[in-house]
């Protein structure tokens, strides 16, 4: 990931769009605050990736927790909501 400060990203913010259309662009600031700049597509990419993950998780979860639905093999009764009428 490449750095930069607030100055030279306003001094060559073309150029880091462009890169940060690559990959991301950590922006450090004096204060010590930091941020990401990101293409926008990636970003939402990522972001669905951490909900995925999150119900994943709760899935998960929920079955150690044992509130899951036992099903046997050859019960159909949970395919009854798939069949069309």
């Amino acid at each position: 990931m490449n750095q930069t400060n607030p100055k030279k990203l306003r001094a060559e913010l073309k150029d880091y769009l462009d890169l940060a259309a690559k990959e991301p662009v950590r922006i450090h600031r004096r204060s010590g605050e930091t941020f990401v700049l990101m293409n926008e597509t990636r970003y939402a990419e990522l972001q669905s990736e951490v909900l995925s993950l999150q119900r994943r998780l709760l899935g998960m979860s929920d079955a150690v927790a044992g509130k899951g639905t036992e099903y046997k093999v050859g019960d159909r009764s949970r395919l009854s909501r798939l069949k069309r009428s």
